[in-house]
């Protein structure tokens, strides 16, 4: 799965970051307190947003693997971070970053989730992350994760997945019809089979406590206003482009509502937050 340009993910970074729901951090920030070194391996990392996000909660010594698909988007990842760290130097093909006076050793693994999750969840770590992935995934392969987190008592927390809500303002009469294809066509195969689109996170939980673990989720919506007008207008153009794909919206009904769109003066876009530990 790829598709994701770096300029759209450093677009929405900022929304993402304010949405996070912090109970939800705190329960996983709460469980990692208090050990010398904490090792993560993330999913589906984009250009290393999660990190930039989770990082500053966590202790003094962290160790990150970044997994995904895209060997743009690693690299992508590798820059941002090195500009983002207050001392940053390369050991191999890892970076030693310094912020805040965290130390953070980040390496870069790129794999296909579709085949290779085993070999990805072997690498020993004390969680497991994701931001803005579940979505794009299969319940099907939702169920193989939680088994494989299951059999290896993995914590696994991942934030800002899609749950189907919208509201923008002001309305346009073509929002109901607008919001109904693009989640036809979320429902589309990622690369995983059909999506699960808004139904992730129900998928997650379920999974989950058919192994035994205990979960948490927490609403963590954008709350996009005057301030986010760049990201509101791309979201309305990738919105449109996603229904026009579908042939369900009249061409005239979907270049009035994407005008509407530029006009916007706020959005609220629906996410979850989750996280499950065993034991």
């Amino acid at each position: 799965m790829s598709g994701f340009s770096p300029q759209w993910l450093a677009l929405r970074e900022s929304a993402d970051h304010r949405a996070v729901n912090a109970q939800v951090r705190k329960a996983i920030v709460d469980d990692l307190a208090g050990q010398e070194r904490v090792a993560v391996v993330d999913i589906g990392c984009g250009t290393g947003s999660n990190l930039r996000s989770l990082a500053p909660h966590l202790g003094a010594r962290q160790v990150w693997r970044l997994v995904d698909y895209d060997a743009a988007l690693l690299g992508a990842a590798r820059d941002t971070l090195m500009r983002w760290a207050d001392d940053a130097r390369e050991s191999g093909d890892r970076l030693l970053l310094v912020k805040d006076q965290r130390a953070i050793e980040v390496a870069f693994l790129q794999a296909d989730l579709a085949t290779g999750l085993s070999d990805v969840l072997d690498h020993k770590c004390d969680a497991v992350t994701a931001a803005a992935f579940f979505d794009l995934v299969s319940e099907d392969w939702i169920g193989h994760f939680c088994a494989e987190m299951a059999a290896r008592r993995r914590r696994f927390y991942t934030v800002l997945t899609y749950d189907g809500r919208e509201q923008w303002t002001p309305p346009s009469p073509e929002d109901a019809a607008v919001l109904a294809a693009f989640h036809r066509h979320q429902a589309s195969d990622k690369g995983f089979g059909a999506a699960a689109g808004p139904g992730a996170t129900q998928a997650l939980a379920a999974g989950f406590q058919r192994h035994g673990a205990k979960i948490m989720t927490g609403t963590s919506p954008w709350q996009l206003g005057p301030e986010d007008q760049m990201l509101m207008q791309e979201l309305a153009r990738g919105i449109a482009a996603a229904v026009e794909e579908t042939g369900t919206i009249a061409k005239d009904d979907l270049a009035r509502w994407q005008e509407a769109r530029r006009n916007a003066s706020a959005c609220e876009i629906g996410h979850l937050d989750f996280y499950a530990r065993f034991g």
